[in-house]
């Protein structure tokens, strides 16, 4: 959509449907991608993301909502909170009960849900900044616009999928060497204090 954020919050809140489909479209997909990768399904991301959205709405509504990160951030935290919540409780054979989705706590912790998925992304962003132009583009146009490798191939003119797996794999090694780099410099840091 082409509003401000803070305008397609206000739009949320008054119930536009345009809204809740845009909301719906950008986001389900890395939602159903995590609770695959974790063990869940395509009917458990559907109702995980359900549960998402009726966390986020109740959060939308609350008088004191103030957007920190992105919506994207929001749905994220929300929607792996909840999943790790429910892998829990199958492993304790219980169920979540719609006191659970009341509680004060059940919210603290999707706030500090939020506050963890914000920081990653946010390391994660800064990363991608120290990488080359080719690979940023790249990851992006995987991981953020959720192309496939034949539509990779084809926008950056590779010879064959393998050829666009290598350089995705180069890539993502880019990333690790930064990351480890940093982390590195972090620790030296600590050490020093």
């Amino acid at each position: 959509m082409n509003n401000s954020p803070e305008q397609f919050i206000t739009n949320l809140k008054n119930g536009n449907r345009i809204s809740y489909e845009a909301l719906y479209k950008e986001n389900y997909t890395p939602v159903e991608r995590f609770i695959i990768n974790n063990s869940g399904t395509r009917d458990d991301a559907k109702d995980i993301f359900q549960d998402t959205l009726l966390v986020l709405f109740t959060k939308l509504k609350g008088d004191n909502f103030e957007l920190t990160a992105s919506l994207k951030t929001y749905i994220i935290a929300i929607s792996k909170n909840l999943w790790f919540k429910k892998l829990r409780n199958i492993s304790y054979h219980k169920e979540i009960s719609l006191t659970d989705y009341q509680s004060n706590k059940f919210y603290c912790d999707i706030d500090s849900s939020i506050e963890k998925e914000k920081s990653y992304w946010e390391k994660l962003q800064t990363y991608l900044s120290k990488i080359t132009a080719h690979c940023n583009h790249l990851l992006n146009s995987m991981f953020f616009k959720n192309k496939n490798i034949e539509e990779i191939q084809k926008e950056f003119g590779y010879s064959s999928k393998h050829t666009a797996q290598n350089q995705k794999h180069k890539c993502i090694e880019q990333v690790r060497k930064i990351k480890n780099l940093e982390e590195q410099q972090e620790n030296k840091i600590v050490q020093v204090g």
